[in-house]
């Protein structure tokens, strides 16, 4: 089966779409993780806060561009989608922004903050039980069903071109921005699952600096990506799990897998421990409170998982910060030093 891939232009194209309803997210300097790292002065390291998105995540970009692109196919049918809870609240604001009706499939244990985000935009949700979703194949089933019974029109939430090059326009401000201050990129650390924010990225970044070193990192107990880059095909897992609930997809999507082998060359995971000391590392410097899959890249620069040797400044994404405020803050407590 021949699949099409999304294109640096995709995501040009994509950008006018975006500025319609979001203005970009900002690109921050990070003093305190320079002086971390032992950086000379001319080396500098920045912090892409996708959180401060309306919907508190990236997964909002490529929704919204997915939902333009297809407002004919849609008409007055419902679009139905599954989410673990990011890609929820994009689809809604962008059903919002569109007057379509959304319907969600999100697992019942979604932190709360997800679910009270997706209602606010308007959306309707149907719950599932994660847990043994490898087991039942519920999830796909129940979105599946509402597409078929309400003549629906199904969104996934990464393995789609649309949804790819929305995400990328993310990765052009990184470009632009660093463009216009004259710097240059060495590493870019990005969050890897189902793949549609690292597709849509390392689309954006390489083609702005090609000498890049695009690094994807994921959870250690869901290490698809880094288990198929090594064998040079898709693995899916039977069962990924951890705190980063952003980051649980079986493997990558069909249309982001050609993207990534072709841009992401060096994937690095991370535990869960690590996860939450870099959750509290840029809460306590940053004031910034993320959750655990918007973190994670952080842990990865922090604890050094790729060598950061080299000439050019580091980026580091932050996917997102909706987690719940007792959640985070058990998740912070009391950690080794």
């Amino acid at each position: 089966m021949s699949i099409t891939t999304a294109t640096i232009q995709d995501v040009r194209n994509a950008e006018s779409v975006i500025r319609k309803h979001l203005s970009p997210t900002p690109l921050i300097r990070s003093y305190r993780l320079e002086k971390e790292l032992g950086f000379p002065e001319d080396r500098h390291v920045w912090i892409k806060d996708y959180g401060s998105s309306p919907t508190g995540s990236f997964k909002v970009m490529g929704a919204l561009n997915w939902m333009a692109n297809n407002l004919e196919r849609i008409s007055d049918q419902p679009v139905a989608a599954h989410s673990s809870g990011n890609f929820a609240s994009g689809i809604s604001y962008a059903g919002m922004r569109y007057g379509k009706r959304v319907i969600i499939v999100m697992p019942e244990s979604a932190p709360q903050v997800k679910f009270d985000l997706t209602r606010s935009f308007g959306a309707e949700i149907r719950t599932y039980d994660i847990a043994t979703d490898h087991e039942t194949g519920i999830r796909d089933q129940l979105t599946r069903t509402i597409a078929k019974e309400e003549h629906g029109v199904q969104a996934s939430p990464y393995d789609d071109n649309n949804v790819i090059a929305g995400n990328g326009v993310g990765g052009l401000e990184i470009v632009d921005e660093l463009k216009r201050q004259g710097r240059t990129v060495s590493h870019f650390f990005c969050p890897i699952s189902g793949g549609g924010l690292m597709a849509g990225q390392s689309l954006a970044i390489a083609d702005g600096f090609p000498e890049a070193e695009i690094i994807g990192v994921e959870p250690d107990t869901a290490d698809d990506f880094a288990q198929s880059l090594k064998a040079g095909e898709r693995i899916s897992l039977k069962q990924p799990t951890g705190i980063c609930d952003g980051l649980l997809s079986y493997d990558v999507g069909h249309h982001n897998w050609p993207v990534l082998k072709k841009h992401v060359k060096t994937a690095v995971t991370v535990p869960d421990l690590q996860t939450r000391q870099a959750m509290k590392w840029v809460y306590d410097r940053h004031g910034l409170k993320t959750e655990p899959s918007g973190a994670i890249s952080l842990a990865a620069v922090l604890t050094e998982k790729a060598n950061l040797d080299g000439e050019g400044d580091i980026v580091i994404v932050i996917s997102g910060r909706n987690v719940d405020d007792d959640q985070f803050q058990e998740w912070i407590a009391e950690l080794p030093e």
